[in-house]
């Protein structure tokens, strides 16, 4: 029931934070594109007014006057929108995310076991909760340390970007060698996302509430506020495709468990930060492919770091299991010919060390139904999962955090299993 609760929770927990991120990074692109296409205002009145850039807009059977003030208007309504709620509940809904799905259970999902750096392949599970908060904290201090150093008065933002660049390499190569594959990308999107939303709480949202104070009052507000405001929205902009696909990466095993994780990390950041950038320049007025070509050009890098080596033609492999029978000796037949290891002794393994999870009826407490819908208690599901089953293995991610303690030999042993494919 334990495991229900949490498994139910998570589905609660995620269905809020993909509907209040929905709504962020609706209303954000919209507030970009908005500014972005701002046309000069045709009436000489609202010119006096004060109104520094219109755009004209038709949707759902009406049309819409946008309009933006350099200066304060006339009159601020009592009930001027401000946008940050939607910023606030995606981060909280994913910090208890993160706080239900993994400092709960450190040892399987933080701690990364296989790590060439001893002190963090031997953290404890509290150590491990410890360094993942603090990863966090420490990277938005840096991120914000870096904003107000290099560009205090919005006048290096290009240094900046690239210093804020340089900063999410360090920490894609710092997460994947601190914590487990998952967690990593996790965490390295986190520390973005985190950084996001305290843009939003500790800059934008206050500068504009000092405007508005200075406005109401009759004084000119400081300028800085503003510029500071954009500068942190744009920032978030950028962030926000990359941190949208870090957060999905845990569907995909081969992206966090691939040697070079860190490397695919910064090729799908570098990737979508461009490719939000051809939007934001079309919004402007300028339509520049580049910027789409070089983010496919990085995407295309991913693919070919990750994707597994070439092996033997389809003819062949058919060649080679064409003496095989589905009686239950086929995998011994195949084994014989090429050197692999028994399909028995795959079994054997499976049974001992993956079946507790991944079964119709986990006998796990942490799991109320198999991960991902593999279910290995049968030799269809098997077969079929072979793949998976030998790069997951293969790669010291699974067993998550060796908790059923496989060794050495029986990894070697399903690295070695060349038996069929499918059934």
């Amino acid at each position: 029931m334990q495991a229900f609760l949490i498994e139910f929770g998570n589905m609660l927990l995620r269905w809020l934070h993909v509907i209040a991120a929905i709504a962020w990074i609706g209303e954000s692109f919209y507030f970009v594109m908005l500014d972005n296409g701002l046309k000069k205002p045709a009436d000489a009145q609202d010119k006096r007014r004060g109104v520094f850039g219109e755009m004209w807009a038709v949707h759902g059977g009406g049309f819409y006057h946008n309009q933006k003030y350099a200066t304060a208007p006339d009159k601020l309504p009592d009930d001027l929108h401000w946008s940050y709620l939607k910023a606030y509940t995606t981060w909280l809904s994913g910090f208890g995310l993160f706080v239900l799905l993994y400092l709960t259970r450190p040892d399987i999902y933080l701690v990364n076991n296989t790590s060439s750096w001893a002190w963090a392949a031997q953290m404890t599970g509290w150590q491990a909760n410890i360094a993942a908060l603090a990863f966090l904290a420490l990277g938005w201090i840096v991120y914000n340390e870096l904003c107000k150093r290099i560009s205090p008065t919005m006048e290096r933002d290009g240094v900046l970007g690239v210093a804020v660049a340089l900063m999410m390499v360090v920490v894609a190569y710092l997460s994947t060698h601190i914590f487990a594959g998952r967690a990593a990308f996790l965490l390295t999107g986190a520390v973005m996302a985190t950084a996001m939303a305290a843009n939003v709480y500790v800059w934008i949202i206050p500068g504009q509430r000092r405007m508005v104070s200075a406005m109401t009052s009759g004084q000119a507000p400081n300028p800085l506020d503003g510029k500071r405001g954009k500068q942190r929205s744009v920032h978030n902009t950028y962030f926000t495709l990359p941190v949208v696909l870090l957060m999905l990466s845990n569907h995909y095993a081969f992206m966090y468990t691939d040697p070079y994780s860190w490397v695919v990390i910064v090729l799908f950041i570098v990737a979508g930060a461009l490719i939000r950038q051809f939007f934001v320049s079309m919004h402007a007025g300028s339509i520049r492919p580049v910027f789409p070509i070089a983010g496919v050009a990085f995407i295309f890098a991913a693919f070919w770091i990750t994707a597994p080596a070439f092996g033997p033609s389809l003819a062949d492999t058919q060649q080679q299991t064409a003496t095989a029978t589905d009686t239950g000796t086929d995998s011994q037949a195949n084994a014989s010919e090429t050197g692999g290891t028994p399909f028995a002794r795959i079994n054997d393994i499976i049974d001992t060390r993956c079946v507790e999870c991944h079964a119709q009826s986990p006998s796990s407490e942490s799991f109320a139904s198999a991960p991902a819908g593999i279910m290995l208690d049968n030799k269809q599901g098997i077969l079929t999962h072979q793949a998976q089953i030998k790069k997951a293995v293969a790669s010291g991610y699974m067993p998550l955090g060796n908790i059923t303690g496989i060794t050495d030999d029986e990894r070697d042993a399903i690295a070695q299993w060349i038996g069929k494919t499918a059934p």
